[in-house]
């Protein structure tokens, strides 16, 4: 291996990915699960938009049968389909294609074999095709997490898969309370609802065709949904952004726009948007992504990543460039209408859809940081840089929960998974609150000083006796619960290796920072596999259908630069673990698997919107990137 030619062609490869404005925009995944619940809400439309042209009517047609050619191509041998078309299947997935295949298209080869193939799977998973085991089943995978669970019966129940006979087959669909759309916003964190706080779309459309085909038995909570269906169907329309993608996101998009078919809203405003947003998302291959891109998400981990290297093409850090200007563009300057939330935060997308969220407002703080020091000589520019990093500081400081952690989207909403403080993001927020610190002014540097010791002190208590923390945002599919613990304490590690080097950190002993850094450095070091890679977790914690399997399966380009980077960052600041070979071992496994840096093939390590799976082309060679250029400080300082 030569480390050099390595690096340099990982470099190049992430440059030479930029579009024509010098930002990255990425590629996700095609889905099934986007694709069959696009499928669905498009034909749910032209059945009952009457007053479509012949041409658009003819264009929908083509989408929808595109797409049930493509699910068909991609089914999983074993007869259901997971998220990605190197997923694992899954029953939410399967039951929504298997949705989806309910047509009486005699032009759609192979459509009776998959829907025969189909049903014999969803009777393994689920016992039966009865519609009562059928939501059982789902409702199981789910726990009380009814983000995903009630959008997915509502859809089986349109397509008639949970039985003919109404309003039997849509009592069982939980009935969201959609009428507390009508409350004030800032209420909601107060309500408890079912669904998480990004959700609201969904709560709305999704509790009207509940209301609207199996009324309550209760006479005055039939009389209130439907005095509050009007005022929800205003806050609806008000939160749907300028693309009709709520959140960009196809799986949510399509869910409201079957809802409200189904309710006879197909004349409201929000299902002509939402349907010209699938139209302009389809892809030529058939297929639907879960998101239209990630492009802002993207381009911070690639800055980040290149800051490393003291070679990256002089044009990347031009003040003129674009770059920067677009970073900075992307921050919002007014309160949200979709979250409410405040001005100073950043999307994973510059597109409407998106919403500020505290993973990516750290990223585009560090991408500014890297920026910042580039302009020494434009003091100008150094001081609206620092006025708009300090502004996404303040905002991540007004989202931190009371127990010191960091949630994604809303503070104070902890009732469900997806709303709590979790470590990765946490950690995040305290590598980017810590490297604008010093160029706080003095009371916000004592803000800032309390809110990373409550953050640290959430982190102290969140990691495992084994010494590994578990993320929110990323999973692995080999792992048992789909955990992926490489992530979690990959990037945990480096907020706790940037909290070393503060003395008012360091010497802070209830926090114990050696301590955890030296057993969360022994985790990741002893989870390394075989071969040199890392998987989500170590082999104890795999799924027991993989327990056995071959280390060359399992490990991914991902999972094992984001292990490197970690490592190599504690090695280089001289932390006393014995990481030499174990480096050395996983920079020759990239190696071999990147074909020296020029080949970088995605796995799914994506998680998102409750158990939806991804995967995105870029995460490999950014994350190789940046582990690489750590590396390469190591072998440049020992030369």
């Amino acid at each position: 291996m030569n480390f050099d030619v390595l690096l340099s062609n990982a470099r190049e490869t992430l440059l030479a990915e930029r579009n024509e404005q010098g930002h990255w925009e990425g590629q996700l995944s095609s889905s099934a699960l986007s694709t069959a619940t696009a499928v669905c809400a498009l034909e749910a439309f032209v059945a009952k938009a009457s007053s479509l042209e012949s041409s658009q009517r003819h264009r929908i047609l083509d989408q929808i049968h595109q797409g049930r050619v493509w699910l068909i191509e991609n089914q999983n041998a074993d007869g259901g389909w997971g998220d990605t078309t190197q997923s694992h299947s899954n029953i939410s997935t399967t039951l929504l294609v298997w949705g989806a295949l309910n047509t009486s298209d005699s032009n759609l080869p192979g459509r009776l074999e998959a829907e025969s193939k189909a049903e014999d799977w969803i009777k393994r998973a689920a016992g039966s095709l009865n519609p009562a085991d059928i939501a059982r089943a789902v409702r199981a995978r789910y726990g009380k997490d009814q983000t995903f669970s009630v959008p997915i019966l509502m859809a089986l129940a349109s397509r008639g898969r949970l039985g003919n006979s109404e309003p039997q087959s849509w009592r069982l669909v939980p009935q969201l309370p959609f009428e507390l759309a009508a409350c004030p916003r800032s209420w909601f964190a107060a309500m408890k609802l079912p669904v998480v706080s990004y959700a609201l779309p969904a709560l709305i459309a999704i509790g009207l065709v509940r209301h609207r085909k199996a009324p309550s038995r209760n006479p005055i909570a039939r009389m209130v949904r439907s005095v509050a269906t009007k005022r929800c169907l205003k806050v609806l329309e008000s939160i749907q952004p300028q693309s009709g993608g709520f959140l960009e996101a196809i799986p949510l998009t399509s869910f409201v726009a079957i809802a409200m078919i189904g309710a006879g809203e197909v004349a409201h405003p929000t299902v002509s948007k939402g349907v010209a947003f699938l139209n302009q998302t389809f892809r030529s291959d058939g297929s639907w992504a879960i998101d239209t891109h990630l492009a802002t998400w993207v381009s911070t981990l690639s800055i980040n990543a290149l800051s490393q290297s003291q070679q990256v093409d002089e044009e990347f850090y031009k003040t003129e460039y674009s770059l920067i200007r677009w970073i900075c563009d992307q921050q919002y300057r007014e309160v949200h209408p979709f979250t409410n939330a405040a001005p100073g935060g950043w999307s994973w997308t510059p597109l409407s859809g998106g919403v500020p969220d505290a993973d990516d407002t750290p990223g585009a703080m560090l991408a500014l940081k890297v920026f910042y020091q580039q302009a020494s000589e434009d003091a100008k520019r150094q001081t609206e840089i620092s006025r708009q990093a300090l502004a996404g500081a303040k905002w991540l400081m007004d989202l931190q929960n009371r127990d010191g952690g960091i949630p994604t989207f809303c503070r104070g909403w902890g009732t469900l998974p997806f709303d709590r403080s979790n470590p990765d993001i946490t950690a995040h927020a305290i590598r980017a609150w810590l490297a604008w610190h010093e160029l706080a002014e003095s009371r916000l540097q004592v803000r800032l000083q309390g809110a990373i010791e409550r953050a640290m002190h959430f982190l102290k208590d969140r990691q495992r006796h084994d010494g590994a923390w578990v993320p929110l945002w990323f999973g692995n599919q080999y792992v048992q619960e789909e955990e992926n613990l490489t992530y979690g304490t990959s990037r945990v590690l480096l907020a706790w290796n940037e909290a070393r080097k503060w003395d008012w950190l360091k010497h802070n002993a209830s926090l114990q920072i050696d301590r955890r850094i030296s057993l969360a450095a022994r985790w990741l070091a002893g989870a390394q596999q075989s071969d040199g890679s890392w998987t989500g977790s170590d082999r104890g914690s795999l799924h027991k259908d993989f327990a056995d399997s071959d280390p060359s399966q399992l490990g991914s380009i991902e999972e094992t630069a984001l292990a490197i980077e970690s490592l190599a960052a504690l090695y280089q600041d001289g932390i006393d673990v014995e990481l030499r070979d174990v480096l050395f071992r996983g920079v020759e496994w990239i190696a071999r698997r990147t074909n020296e840096g020029t080949y970088f093939p995605p796995s799914p390590i994506g998680f998102y919107f409750a158990k939806l799976w991804y995967y995105e082309k870029h995460y490999p060679i950014c994350y190789s990137v940046a582990a690489l250029e750590r590396v390469s400080r190591i072998m440049q300082a020992n030369s």
